[in-house]
């Protein structure tokens, strides 16, 4: 089945996703270990239904060294005893971040990634967070979708 809403952004207007590539580049050097990046990625994108970048980010996640278990458990952090009690405040501020919580909540969410993460690295995270949001916001309303793999 085609998607009649399939628009190859990146050929039509390509100096938009290589600025938010080099935001991109810049986070996967910032210090903020790239495993937590990765699942951080790949959360984003479960919420926002981005079957393009669900794909991607849980494949490089893999190839990367996670382990498959922590991958297929990521939509279900909260009743998993194995992620850190750093990953699962880090999944809680994506969260919040990218459903809108209310005030209230994300002052929560905050106070707690707050504890693991200093003033530079929550910044980092969070504009690693807000990428992922705009990435995923135009392979979802662009119809980006993944080509099926054979491994």
């Amino acid at each position: 089945m085609t998607n009649a809403r399939a628009l190859e952004y990146w050929t039509h207007a390509p100096q938009i996703p290589k600025l938010i590539a080099q935001v991109n580049q810049y986070l996967r050097s910032s210090g903020l270990d790239i495993g937590l990046q990765h699942l951080v990625l790949l959360r984003v994108s479960q919420i926002n239904k981005c079957a393009y970048c669900v794909d991607l980010h849980s494949h490089e996640a893999l190839r990367d060294g996670e382990l498959v278990q922590r991958v297929n458990c990521l939509p279900v952090w909260r009743e998993c005893d194995f992620y850190s009690d750093k990953e699962k405040a880090t999944f809680g501020w994506a969260e919040a971040l990218t459903e809108r919580r209310s005030e209230d909540e994300l002052g929560e969410s905050y106070a707690l990634v707050f504890e693991f993460f200093d003033a530079k690295n929550l910044s980092d995270l969070t504009f690693l967070i807000a990428s992922m949001n705009a990435w995923n916001r135009m392979g979802v309303g662009l119809g980006r979708s993944p080509e099926a793999r054979l491994e």
